[in-house]
């Protein structure tokens, strides 16, 4: 099975999920099912079916999480050197080069890709055709609206 890169605070968010899922949640929906079943007749009790499809939701996502976990290639992007080269976890400043347009965006793992953020994933066509771009260098995105052309303006490794 081949690793999949993550980066450290990527890794923290799902270390704390898992606490989170098997420390709180967890116990919590054993105890609704516990007090579904005393009410009597599971057939129509809809308390009971609710807190199964929640447990088995949480388990689901126990075990989604500890798989990532065991396959991740944690990356602390600031113990990084690529010299100036874009690498998975480097923050990368650029500029569209028809509107003029300034962003900045953090190369990251799948699960923590976040748009709003400025965060996205390796796979996604920007990241992609950043990856061994240094500053200086134009990257071309195929973008749902046709090619854009990106300046790198700044690397940096955060």
């Amino acid at each position: 099975m081949s690793t999949v890169p993550i980066t450290k605070r990527g890794a923290e968010k799902l270390k704390d999920e898992l606490h989170k899922l098997k420390t709180v949640e967890r116990p919590s929906v054993i105890a609704a099912i516990a007090e579904a079943r005393a009410q009597g007749d599971l057939s129509e009790n809809a308390e009971y079916d609710a807190a199964k499809d929640r447990q088995g939701f949480i388990e689901g996502r126990i075990q989604e999480i500890e798989g990532k976990l065991s396959v991740a290639q944690i990356i602390d992007p600031a113990s990084l050197d690529a010299g100036g080269r874009v690498v998975f976890g480097a923050t990368v400043a650029l500029e569209d080069e028809d509107s003029g347009d300034k962003v900045t965006y953090q190369i990251v793992g799948e699960d923590e890709a976040d748009l709003k953020l400025g965060l996205i994933n390796i796979s996604s066509p920007i990241a992609r055709a950043l990856i061994g771009k240094e500053e200086g260098d134009v990257a071309e995105v195929q973008a749902p609206g046709g090619v854009k052309h990106y300046e790198v303006v700044k690397v940096s490794y955060l």
